[in-house]
């Protein structure tokens, strides 16, 4: 496979940016950038199609508009994946939704701490305020491509040593299962949407302004006790909620 002819048709009506969003379209659909991939730089691409990098950059956010490309700070510009399904029921595991897509999954720990449980995490966990709790910064990604940015709380005496199953593992399912939880259910779901604050925007490679969609999650045992209250971020443009009945 090789790309489109770069030289434009300047006498033909259609503005240039047009034209060259219209072959990196030709080019993205017959697979010369497959899903995930690099584009070239604008430098390189405005010495491809003989125009300034003005124009390349307007045909790249004319694409990045309707979620064809991707910028991610700092890397470049890159071919947008599919937008993965996930599913919102009793049963909500990151890796198992992933892999039913034939996607690959990942997780890593981003930061942990020890601290009171506010009166927030209390209660969704059904502890005094003041609690010790285990904090999470957890980051988890679909074929490489960062997807969430979650903030979990657990009791810490009950689950000493979850820092370090998961850093093991890269799986909350995992960590929990060696602190003998076998089997965890959802017990409610709330869900919103804010504009992505700078940690998170650079935790998700997103451009500034972009919108990221806010799962808030209690997770109880076979008993009915909460176990974890996670507070996740997902970038808005990977990602497509479905709620299951």
């Amino acid at each position: 496979m090789s790309e489109t002819l770069g030289r434009m048709d300047r006498g033909a009506g259609v503005a240039l940016w047009r034209q060259i969003a219209e072959r990196l379209r030709a080019d993205i659909a017959a697979g010369v950038y497959p899903h995930n991939a690099r584009l070239p730089s604008e430098a390189e691409l405005a010495a491809r199609f003989r125009v300034n990098r003005h124009t390349v950059r307007r045909a790249i956010g004319a694409l990045s508009e309707e979620n064809i490309l991707r910028a991610d700070r700092g890397r470049g510009t890159f071919v947008a994946a599919r937008p993965i399904d996930y599913p919102i029921g009793r049963r909500t595991r990151f890796s198992e939704i992933v892999s039913r897509q034939n996607r690959q999954p990942g997780g890593r720990l981003v930061t942990s701490s020890e601290e009171g449980a506010d009166i927030l995490v209390a209660e969704k966990l059904g502890i005094a305020p003041g609690s010790r709790v285990i904090r999470l910064e957890t980051l988890s990604a679909v074929d490489g491509v960062p997807l969430t940015r979650a903030t979990s709380w657990f009791p810490a005496e009950r689950f000493a040593g979850l820092v370090a199953a998961y850093a093991e593992t890269g799986s909350i399912t995992k960590a929990l299962a060696r602190h003998g939880v076998a089997d965890y259910t959802r017990l409610e779901t709330r869900i919103s949407a804010r504009i992505a604050g700078a940690d998170d925007a650079e935790h998700l490679s997103l451009p500034p302004g972009a919108v990221v969609v806010v799962s808030e999650a209690v997770n109880v045992d076979a008993e009915g006790t909460p176990i974890q209250f996670a507070r996740s971020r997902f970038a808005g443009d990977r990602v497509q909620i479905v709620v299951e009945s």
